[in-house]
């Protein structure tokens, strides 16, 4: 039995769905972060349960054929990448793998998985960054992201992933902090005001807003804003809106409630495969602009719309997948438990001139038996839900919908193959999977899939 502190020496030869090495000692499996299959590596061990291990790698005794220099200084401290220590190539293997291993051991279903579309773009891809703030060890306020599994801020304030003009912002909402002297939040001691700082920026538009997370509700004063608006204005290019979001919970969750509009109107504009869209701090909206047009327009193709169909978009959000298909399709109704992305879904119909949408307010599941109940007939079902992904009731009515095809849109491999096997209880079946990669040098990979309704 391997224990805590012991040192072995280990192969790598597979990798989790988080991007951790795993290799064997004995029979036991031990996960090993930073490491890539082919690695032979000295392994301390962090911790060690019965049936299997954590350990650290030391050494690499003999490096994989896909292991690449870190480009990154905070690469294996930050909890953001993972496979910054590989080649984008690998990176992509390890990816499609992963859907592949779904399929096979959680659906037992036979589904041809296609190479993974890749980004051309692997560095400063991304529209949107929170980060918390803390107190470095000289007592000064920094920005960063969590250590891997913890709550522990790793100072980075110009990441790999997002736009170098991020990183200004920083300096300048730093620069207010200190000559203003607003204290920082204290996780722990639950007091402190500023909790995160918010940035998101249009990838053709490049409007960009600022939301800081405070530690409050409406009532709490958070001093000299307009000495951080003009300061923004002077220093930073786009800079279209300063918003106040109040989360006074002792909570990970990052946004609150309630949102003040400081600067501005609240939000930015920008397109996405033609299409105009509003976004707020609560909107969402695809970190990798690019990469979500090759992503929607995958699943336009496999929705195969003539413009006589009726399709039904759940898990909407503020529209972007459906919208981008309303004109091809007879109409388009869009489905969203979040009134404020609902409202931002029917302005930006408005915006593009499209009349054909409806957008309701609900639980998908709910909403969706209503409008059964209210006699709509949807023709293509389209889902692209959270992480969880579909519940079971869900699953069945879409089946009693009786669609033709089912469009699935999927950031959990796991979740998909589960749901994927329910579907095919009730008759609809997935033939053929396209991941596409989103976000590049960490683990998570999209994935649609096109189910289709089995003759009896």
């Amino acid at each position: 039995m391997l224990k805590k502190n012991d040192e072995i020496t280990l192969t790598i030869d597979a990798m989790t769905a988080e991007g951790s090495g795993i290799g064997r000692h004995d029979g036991m499996a031990v996960f090993v972060p930073n490491t890539a299959v082919g690695d032979t590596v000295l392994c301390h061990i962090i911790k060690a349960k019965k049936n299997y291990a954590v350990g650290k790698a030391y050494k690499v005794y003999e490096a994989s054929p896909d292991r690449v220099a870190p480009d990154c200084p905070v690469a294996g401290r930050c909890g953001g990448c993972c496979y910054r220590h590989i080649s984008y190539d690998a990176e992509l293997r390890y990816k499609r793998q992963r859907v592949v291993d779904a399929f096979e051991r959680i659906a037992h279903l036979s589904v041809d998985v296609l190479p993974v579309l890749g980004s051309e773009q692997t560095l400063r891809y991304r529209n949107k960054a929170q980060f918390p703030v803390a107190l470095d060890k000289n007592r000064n306020p920094c920005f960063g992201f969590y250590a891997a599994n913890t709550h522990r801020v790793v100072p980075c304030e110009d990441c790999l992933l997002q736009p170098e003009l991020f990183g200004d912002v920083l300096t300048v909402v730093r620069e207010w902090v200190i000559r203003r002297g607003i204290t920082v939040y204290d996780e722990e001691a639950h007091r402190g005001l500023l909790r995160h700082v918010y940035i998101r920026q249009g990838h053709y538009s490049q409007q960009l807003m600022v939301c800081l997370v405070v530690n409050g509700d409406p009532t709490t004063s958070v001093p000299r804003l307009s000495f951080l608006i003009d300061a923004l204005k002077d220093t930073i290019p786009g800079f279209t809106s300063l918003s106040v979001n109040y989360n006074p919970a002792k909570t990970n969750v990052i946004l609150g409630r309630e949102t003040e509009v400081i600067y501005g109107d609240g939000a930015i504009q920008d397109e996405l495969l033609g299409c105009t869209f509003r976004l707020s701090p609560r909107s969402f909206y695809q970190v990798n602009t690019p990469q979500a047009e090759v992503l929607y327009g995958c699943a336009a193709e496999k929705a195969g719309l003539t413009g006589d169909e009726v399709l039904l978009d759940l898990y909407c959000g503020t529209g972007t997948i459906g919208l981008t298909m309303a004109d091809k399709v007879k109409h388009l109704y869009g489905v969203e438990i979040v009134p404020e992305a609902v409202e931002d879904a029917k302005r930006n119909a408005a915006a593009n001139g499209i009349e054909n949408a409806t957008f309701l307010c609900g639980d998908a599941a709910d909403a969706a038996a209503r409008l059964k109940a209210d006699g709509v007939k949807a023709d293509v079902i389209l889902v692209d839900p959270p992480r969880k992904g579909l519940s079971e009731q869900l699953v069945h009515t879409i089946a009693d919908f009786a669609p033709a095809k089912v469009v699935y849109v999927s950031c959990d491999p796991a979740t998909l193959a589960r749901d994927c096997a329910r579907f095919a209880e009730r008759g609809y079946i997935a033939h053929e999977a396209q991941p596409v990669d989103l976000f590049p040098r960490t683990a998570h990979v999209e994935t649609v899939v096109l189910l289709t309704k089995q003759n009896d």
